[in-house]
């Protein structure tokens, strides 16, 4: 693949598939920064490179043209995070599209309007992709968050520039990330996995447990594993149509001298939302009636101590209700652990929209050596799967 190393621009007009689609309030106003922010990079290094850039983004699930999804909403927001002024053309094709970009002087950034206006995107129409590449001179890729779908601004418009097609700034970072975690990370690497379900997790923990040393599971998907090993589980979540690939997992970390840590303790209650009703316990003797919301004491002293033995962590899924401020203790302990291990350099890469949403909360997301952006692209890259977003940029293509 080809990275943005080095490349002269000059004069030349880079078509930049970027991830705008950022959540918005009731008055379209911006709630969440992170994505746009996220782009500044690859901007930044076209421009001061000589060359202009060409933004193209999706913004939601329009049917069809729809103005409250229109990227018009977020060229300010935009506009302001890059420091730049930034062009906004109502279209994303045609002649009218292709004259508006090559008039682009050098260092001008202009973002079209919505890709999803066009059903052809998430169709991955050619001929879509085409019109796309007629835009510009060169195509950068620096949306992972996308790079899982096979959409023509992803998988198919890298195939018109088979000579000129890069890796972004922000797509280089995930993709490296990803490399931290499943293959080159410094060792001991350990994985915690949360979250309700096993069911979003599943092929993740085939693929993780052969790549890292350690699995904590934690979160809803812990009772899954108690259970398959026999345990009681009151009213806690469970998945029963996984018990076996569950007793199966564990048999295949067994096999390979690899380590999955369950909670020892937990934290429950009797109703989600009556939060003065609190009991504590062993995991597997959950009392009839009771839930298991959020891990107990003495887990949290146990992960505490796990995580401050690694080298290499990723984290996605909070490990009890984090929304609940009853059954937020576990998740907050995860984050102070995980902010003391990087002060002791260990390398922390946290991915999943809740962990992120749970970090913003607690005010703990400055000091991560990696945020990830993408969500389904991140879930299906620790499955071991390339991407066909991040296939169509390789050279052999």
């Amino acid at each position: 693949m080809n990275l943005l190393q080095n490349q002269k621009l000059n004069n030349k007009k880079a078509i930049i598939r970027v991830d705008l689609n950022v959540p918005l309030n009731e008055k379209k106003e911006v709630t969440d920064y992170t994505r746009i922010e996220a782009i500044k990079e690859t901007v930044n290094f076209v421009i001061d490179n000589g060359g202009s850039c060409i933004l193209l983004s999706h913004l939601g699930r329009p049917k069809g043209k729809d103005e409250n999804l229109s990227l018009k909403n977020i060229l300010g927001p935009v506009s302001k995070t890059l420091d730049k002024p930034v062009i906004f053309f109502p279209d994303c094709i045609g002649e009218e599209a292709e004259q508006a970009t090559k008039k682009l002087q050098q260092g001008e950034i202009i973002l079209m309007e919505n890709l999803r206006f066009y059903k052809e995107e998430t169709g991955g129409d050619k001929l879509f992709a085409e019109k796309l590449s007629r835009l510009g001179d060169l195509y950068i890729n620096d949306a992972f968050g996308t790079c899982h779908r096979e959409h023509a601004s992803t998988a198919v418009i890298a195939k018109y520039f088979p000579k000129d097609k890069y890796v972004g700034k922000l797509l280089q970072k995930e993709l490296e990330a990803i490399s931290q975690i499943a293959d080159q990370g410094e060792k001991p690497v350990l994985a915690i996995l949360g979250g309700a379900k096993v069911s979003s997790k599943l092929n993740i923990l085939y693929n993780l447990i052969k790549k890292v040393d350690k699995i904590i599971i934690g979160g809803g998907m812990a009772y899954t594993f108690i259970a398959a090993q026999g345990g009681k589980i009151g009213e806690s979540l469970i998945e029963d149509d996984l018990i076996e690939n569950a007793k199966e997992i564990l048999e295949i970390a067994k096999t390979l001298n690899k380590e999955i840590i369950l909670p020892d303790d937990i934290k429950a209650s009797t109703d989600f939302n009556q939060n003065d009703l609190i009991k504590i316990f062993d995991s597997n003797k959950i009392g009839s009636g009771w839930m298991g919301l959020d891990i107990g004491p003495k887990t949290i002293e146990k992960f505490n101590q796990l995580i401050l033995s690694s080298k290499t962590i990723f984290w996605n899924g909070p490990v009890g209700v984090f929304e609940k401020e009853a059954f937020l203790e576990g998740t907050r302990s995860i984050c102070n652990s995980l902010k003391e291990a990087k002060t002791l350099g260990v390398n922390v890469i946290v991915g999943g929209g809740d962990s992120i949403a749970a970090l913003k909360k607690l005010g703990k997301e400055d000091w991560v050596s990696y945020i990830s952006t993408g969500g389904g692209a991140l879930l299906e890259s620790l499955e071991g799967k390339t991407l066909p977003g991040v296939k169509a940029l390789l050279n052999e293509n």
